[in-house]
C-alpha cells in the first residue's frame, strides 16, 4: 500500500449517507465478533467445572490468558495498523477466532483450553486499533459520534448474542457442537467482510522519521494518554467481573437456574447497547464528554453496590444488574469521543492500541483476583469489589478532561 498524508475527515454534506452507514455496518459487525469471543469461555464456566473438575481461579486464570495475549498484541497491533492498514490485521483476526473456536470444540482439558485462550486472545487483539483507524478515516465528522455510538451497540450486542447462542446450542446438542457452530458463525463474518472488503480500506499516514512528532513512540510521553489507559483499566474490572461471575453468582446467591441467570447477563448486554444507543446522541451534542462519561460510571458504581446488599431480593437485583449495564453503555459513545480528543494527529492506530490495551489488563486482573474471592464464597465482596472499580474510574475520566486541549 501506498504510504499518504491523510486528509481531514470530509463533512457530512460531501459523503452520501449510504456511504457512511455501509462502512459502520461493516466495522460494527467486527466489533461485535470481537465483542462475541469475550464470553465464550465463561459463558462454559458452570460446565468446565464439572467436565474437567476445575475452580473458579483456574477458570479466572483462562480469562487471564486471554486478555494479557490479547492486550500485549493489542498493543503492538496499534503500530502494525499504522504501518500497513487496518485491513490485513482485521481478516486475520477473524480467521484466528475461527480457529481458536474449532480447537474450543477439540479440547480434552484444561492445557487445551489454555490454548484456546490464547488463540482466543490473539484474535481478539487488533479489532480496536483496527476499528477506530477505519472509523476514524473513513467517516464524516459530523457522523462520527453516531458511529461511535454503533460501534459500542454493536460490541454490546455481540455480547448479548454470546449467551443465547453459545447455552441454547450447548443445551440441545452439547458445549463442543456450540464450539463448532461458533467457527461456522466466524465463516460466514469473514465472507461477508470480504466480499466488502473495499470499504475497509484505509491508507497509511506518512510520519517523516526526523521530527519528534513522527517518532513512533513518542505520544507515550503524554500524561493523557495514560489517563486513558487508567480508565480503561479500572472500568473494564468491573465489565470482566459481570461477563465472568455474575452468573455463578446468581445461581450460588439467588438460587436461580443456569438459563435464568445466563438471560440475566443477556439483560445487561442489551440494556447495554441500549444505554449506547442513547449515548450516541448525548456524544453527537456534548462537549464535555468526560463529564458524561463520569456521571455514568459513578451511577453503574451505585446500582452494583445495590446489587451487592442484595436488598431488593432476587427480581430486583437482577433488574438493576440490567439497569447498570444500561448506565455504563449511555457513557460509551462519549468515553470513545473523549479518547479521540486525547489522541495526537497521525497516532491514531498507536493511541487506541495501547489505550484499549488497558481494556485487556482489566479484563486479565479481574477474573485472577475475584476468582480468589469466588472460590471462598465472597460472592458480595466480588460485587462491591467491581463497584469500587467503575467508581474510581470516574476520577481517571475527569483526569482526562483537565489534560485534553479542546
Amino acid at each position: 500500500m501506498t504510504s499518504a498524508t491523510i486528509a481531514s475527515t470530509p463533512s457530512a454534506a460531501a459523503v452520501p449517507l449510504q456511504q457512511d452507514a455501509g462502512i459502520i455496518a461493516l466495522v460494527g459487525l467486527a466489533h461485535a465478533s470481537s465483542h462475541f469471543s469475550h464470553l465464550l469461555l465463561p459463558l462454559m464456566f458452570p460446565v468446565f467445572l464439572k467436565e474437567f473438575g476445575l475452580s473458579f481461579s483456574e477458570l479466572g486464570l483462562l480469562m487471564t490468558v486471554f486478555f494479557t495475549v490479547s492486550g500485549s498484541g493489542q498493543a503492538l497491533a496499534g503500530f502494525v495498523v499504522d504501518r500497513v492498514g487496518a485491513r490485513p490485521l482485521l481478516f486475520s483476526s477473524i480467521l484466528t477466532l475461527l480457529v481458536a473456536c474449532v480447537a474450543a470444540s477439540l479440547a480434552t482439558g484444561y492445557l487445551g483450553l489454555l490454548g484456546v485462550a490464547a488463540l482466543l486472545g490473539l484474535g481478539n487483539a487488533a479489532f480496536h486499533p483496527v476499528d477506530f483507524t477505519i472509523m476514524n478515516q473513513r467517516i464524516s465528522a459530523p457522523r462520527l459520534g453516531y458511529a461511535f455510538s454503533a460501534h459500542g451497540l454493536t460490541g454490546n450486542l455481540g455480547w448479548a448474542v454470546a449467551p443465547v447462542f453459545l447455552v441454547g446450542i450447548s443445551s440441545l446438542t452439547g458445549w463442543r457442537w456450540a464450539y463448532a457452530a461458533a467457527a461456522l458463525l466466524y465463516a460466514l463474518v469473514a465472507l461477508l467482510l470480504l466480499a466488502q472488503r473495499d470499504k475497509l480500506l484505509t491508507k497509511v499516514v506518512f510520519r517523516p522519521p526526523q521530527t519528534t512528532a513522527g517518532h513512533d513512540l513518542a505520544f507515550m510521553k503524554l500524561p493523557v494518554v495514560w489517563w486513558c489507559f487508567s480508565f480503561f483499566l479500572l472500568s473494564t474490572m468491573t465489565l470482566a467481573v459481570v461477563q465472568s461471575f455474575s452468573v455463578s453468582i446468581l445461581k450460588a446467591v439467588h438460587g436461580v437456574s443456569l438459563e435464568t441467570a445466563t438471560l440475566t447477563l443477556t439483560a445487561y448486554m442489551l440494556c447495554g447497547a441500549a444505554g449506547v444507543l442513547v449515548g450516541g446522541f448525548v456524544a453527537a451534542r456534548t462537549r464535555h464528554s468526560e463529564r458524561v462519561v463520569a456521571i455514568c460510571m459513578g451511577m453503574g458504581a451505585l446500582f452494583l453496590a445495590l446489587c451487592a446488599s442484595s436488598v431488593f431480593g432476587v427480581t430486583g437485583t437482577m433488574v438493576v444488574l440490567a439497569a447498570t449495564g444500561f448506565s455504563v453503555g449511555i457513557g460509551g459513545p462519549s468515553r470513545d469521543m473523549m479518547i479521540k480528543k486525547a489522541t495526537p494527529k497521525g497516532a491514531t492506530g498507536r493511541v487506541y492500541g495501547l489505550v484499549y490495551s488497558g481494556l485487556d489488563v482489566g479484563f486479565a486482573l479481574a477474573p485472577l483476583l475475584f476468582g480468589a474471592f469466588m472460590d471462598r464464597g465472597w460472592y458480595a465482596a466480588v460485587l462491591l469489589g467491581a463497584a469500587a472499580a467503575l467508581a474510581m474510574s470516574v476520577f481517571a475520566a475527569l483526569g482526562v478532561g483537565r489534560r485534553t486541549t479542546r
